[in-house]
């Protein structure tokens, strides 16, 4: 784990032998796992510890504890192999974790995971984003909403922020040309409750490509029809 090892000590962090072990273990699951079912497209072992994990790690630039708390919660929307959730589990052991997705499948090998890896206080969902907002036990919820699911901000929006308490934060882990789909979601940012603290773009020599970190935080709580019914948000985005 040489890879993630320089590029998380570039962030600022440290990973301990025990952390680097359960990277290592993470990796070998993953791909086995893999065989059986769609997880990834990244499977060679350096290009793991880039592009799953150390990816998954620049989430930590956005972080910021909240005063009287002794751990954030954070729920992974579409965590779907656990990224970028596990890896901040791992970083951060005191972090209160929720995945969720949807595909049964990828429940069971986060279970798997989570046992494998010795994770306490992780829960796992299989369900959709849209009716979970809506449950009391989640809506309102979370310090940190993460997503790094391939869809446009609007939609992201509303599928994360109901689950922030007020003060907290959603964090979208964004590619590429981001100006007008920033523009874009800003409908869907003031209607949910949010604004738009800062795009912070990841300088690490590891990733050629261009990566953000979108961060929106929580000003004023979600009106109660939001988000609207499973597969609206992606077909019509508040824009």
């Amino acid at each position: 784990m040489e890879k993630l090892k320089s590029g998380v000590e570039k962030l600022g962090l440290s990973l301990n032998a025990e952390q680097l072990e359960q990277f290592e273990v993470y990796y070998r699951e993953l791909v086995d796992w893999n065989r059986r079912m769609n997880l990834t497209s990244i499977t060679d072992y350096e290009e793991a510890q880039v592009n799953h994990f150390l990816d998954s790690l620049t989430v930590t630039l956005a972080l910021k504890r909240p005063s009287g708390s002794d751990s954030l919660s954070i729920i992974d929307i579409g965590t779907g192999a656990g990224l970028p959730g596990v890896p901040l589990k791992i970083l951060f052991p005191d972090i209160r974790l929720t995945l969720l997705d949807a595909t049964a499948k990828k429940a069971s090998f986060l279970s798997h995971i989570k046992e494998k890896l010795g994770l306490e206080g992780v829960e796992i969902i299989t369900w959709r984003a849209e009716e979970v907002a809506h449950r009391e036990e989640y809506r309102e919820r979370f310090d940190i909403a993460l997503s790094r699911a391939v869809a446009p901000l609007a939609t992201l929006v509303e599928l994360t922020l109901p689950f922030c308490t007020t003060g907290g934060s959603f964090i979208a882990q964004k590619k590429g040309f981001i100006k007008q789909e920033i523009a874009g979601a800003e409908k869907s940012v003031s209607t949910l409750g949010g604004k738009l603290r800062e795009v912070k773009k990841i300088d690490l020599q590891e990733f050629p490509d261009e990566r953000y970190l979108v961060i929106i935080d929580k000003i004023s709580a979600t009106p109660d029809k939001y988000p609207r019914r499973a597969g609206i948000p992606a077909k019509r985005p508040l824009m």
